[in-house]
């Protein structure tokens, strides 16, 4: 019997994980227990989604990018090449902290794109159609149609559905 997906022989797709037609798991990668994923999706080589992560059609996630526990992708969200989450606020090594309830959740909204290298701290909801510049650090909520760049990133403009600016 032929799988309604792809999952390529050198990744791991753990117990109890739903994964919707059409979509495809790459080289290296890692679906941990409790995680869906929808129809017609993209994971890139070297991905781990973590436990119990939801994640919606449509989505594109490209190589080296881990989607921790207590993070959700809805519809069409794109996330650049080793981009980065967050699940934790201020981890200490010495004083773990895991578990669902030490996670504050991120949400990223439909078809929002996250570019290479960007990272997003925990807790902030990213707009529908917002658009993270690479190498930005979110720290707070990004508005949808928005335009977010820079170290902590900054509101530089508004972006149309397709993501071409139509004001600064």
């Amino acid at each position: 019997m032929t799988k309604p997906f792809f999952v390529h022989e050198s990744s791991y797709i753990d117990d109890n994980v739903t994964i919707g037609q059409g979509t495809k798991v790459w080289h290296f990668s890692h679906v941990q227990t409790g995680s869906v994923i929808g129809t017609n999706c993209s994971i890139g080589q070297n991905v781990n989604i973590a436990n119990n992560v939801k994640i919606g059609n449509n989505v594109k996630i490209q190589n080296n990018v881990s989607v921790y526990e207590g993070v959700e992708l809805e519809d069409y969200v794109f996330c650049g090449p080793s981009m980065v989450f967050t699940n934790i606020k201020l981890p200490r090594s010495e004083f773990p902290q895991r578990g669902v309830e030490y996670y504050l959740k991120t949400l990223v909204k439909k078809s929002a794109s996250i570019g290479a290298n960007a990272t997003i701290v925990c807790g902030v909801t990213i707009g529908e159609y917002a658009l993270i510049g690479s190498g930005a650090v979110v720290t707070k909520d990004v508005p949808p149609y928005t335009l977010v760049i820079g170290n902590p990133a900054r509101i530089v403009g508004k972006v149309d559905k397709k993501g071409n600016l139509v004001s600064s």
